[in-house]
C-alpha cells in the first residue's frame, strides 16, 4: 500500500517540475510562436506521434488539438513503418513526442518527414537527440528526476509532455481566432455541448410568445399569463417589445388597487400602465450557459429574445437547466 508521504513526494516532485517548466517558458518563447506559427498555418492535418507513455500523451494532444479547431490525428509509430506513412501528405505538420529523442521506432517517420518535406516539430527533453536534430522546430523540455523512486518509470516527464502540448494547443487556438461558438461546431454532445449551444436552440419560440397590446386592459395581461405558464407577459407596441409584466407585477399592482372595485381594476387600466420597462433581454446568437449565467445573476426566471427589439423567442430558467446549460 502507497503511503501519504510517498503520494505527497510524487505531488511535490511534479509540482516542482512544473515551476521548472514554467521558468523555463521565458526561453521558450521564440521556438514555441516557430511551432505555433508552423501548425496555424498548414494546409493539412497535425500528425502526432510517440510510442509507450509518450504515444499516449500524443493520443490526448491529437485530441485536443482536433476538438480545438486543428485537424489531428495520433500515427503509431510501428504501424507507420507498416504502411500508415501513406496517411502523412506535403501539407501535413508532424508533433513528435520522444522523452530521450532516441526512440528508435521513430526513425521511419523522421526518415519519411525529411525525404517529404513535412515540417517535423519536436517534444523532447533532449536537445541534442536524434528527433532533436530532425526537427524543423524543438521544443526542449527541463530535465527533471522522475516521481519514480527509482527514477525510472515515466510520469514527470509525461506531465511536462501534456503540460506543453496543452499550452500549444491553446496558444495555436488563440492565433487562429477559435471561439466558444466554434467550440459548439465540435462539442455537440454532453454538459459542454449544452453549455455552448446557442439562445435560439434551445428558446420557446415564436408562436408559443405571450404578448399583450400595450394598451390592452390588465385583464387580459392575467389571462395570457394564466395560459402560457411561464409567469411572465412581453407587452408589444406593433411588433416592438415595450415592457414585460409578471406574476410580481400583477399581485403588486392589485394590492396597490385595494380601495377599487375588482372590474375596475381589471378592465379600467391598461397593460402599459402597470408594465416594467428596461427589462433583461437576449440576443439569439447568445451561448445558453451565458444566458443561464445572465438569468441567475440578475434574479430572473425568464427573459424575452429579440431582434431589433422585437421579441422572437422566450428563454426560461428551468428551459435551460433542462437543456443541460450550466
Amino acid at each position: 500500500m502507497p503511503t501519504k508521504d510517498s503520494i505527497k513526494n510524487s505531488l511535490t516532485q511534479d509540482h516542482a517540475a512544473l515551476a521548472q517548466l514554467i521558468d523555463a517558458l521565458p526561453d521558450l518563447d521564440t521556438v514555441l510562436d516557430e511551432a505555433v506559427e508552423v501548425i496555424a498555418q498548414m494546409e493539412g492535418r497535425l500528425i502526432v506521434t510517440g510510442l509507450g507513455k509518450s504515444g499516449h500523451v500524443g493520443t490526448k494532444l491529437a485530441a485536443t488539438f482536433s476538438s480545438t479547431g486543428t485537424p489531428a490525428y495520433f500515427l503509431h509509430p510501428a504501424e507507420a513503418s507498416h504502411g500508415d506513412l501513406g496517411m502523412v501528405t506535403p501539407g501535413d505538420v508532424i508533433l513528435a513526442l520522444s522523452w530521450s529523442g532516441e526512440t528508435r521506432e521513430l526513425s521511419d517517420v523522421l526518415g519519411y518527414a525529411k525525404r517529404r518535406h513535412v515540417p517535423l516539430i519536436a517534444l523532447t527533453g533532449e536537445a541534442d537527440s536524434t528527433l532533436a536534430q530532425a526537427a524543423s522546430v524543438v521544443l526542449k523540455l527541463p530535465k527533471v528526476r522522475e516521481a519514480c523512486p527509482h527514477n525510472l518509470a515515466p510520469t514527470t516527464s509525461t506531465l511536462l509532455q501534456l503540460a506543453l502540448g496543452d499550452a500549444l494547443a491553446i496558444a495555436v487556438l488563440e492565433r487562429k481566432g477559435f471561439s466558444e461558438e466554434s467550440f459548439h461546431t465540435f462539442h455537440p454532445g454532453g454538459s459542454l455541448g449544452a453549455q455552448l449551444k446557442q439562445v435560439d436552440e434551445v428558446m420557446h419560440d415564436a408562436q408559443t410568445l405571450p404578448l399583450v397590446a400595450v394598451d390592452a386592459p390588465v385583464i387580459t395581461a392575467i389571462t395570457e399569463l394564466s395560459a402560457k405558464g411561464f409567469g411572465i407577459v412581453g407587452v408589444v407596441d406593433g411588433a416592438e417589445l415595450k415592457g414585460v409584466i409578471t406574476d410580481g407585477d400583477i399581485r403588486r399592482y392589485l394590492e396597490q388597487q385595494a380601495d377599487a372595485t375588482m372590474r375596475g381594476a381589471l378592465h379600467d387600466a391598461v397593460t402599459g400602465d402597470i408594465m416594467t420597462t428596461g427589462s433583461v433581454t437576449l440576443a439569439p446568437s447568445m451561448i445558453a450557459g451565458e444566458a443561464l449565467a445572465t438569468l441567475q445573476s440578475k434574479r430572473i426566471s425568464a427573459a424575452f429574445v429579440v431582434t431589433d427589439n422585437k421579441p422572437c423567442g422566450l428563454v426560461t430558467l428551468l428551459r435551460l437547466l433542462n437543456r443541460g446549460a450550466a
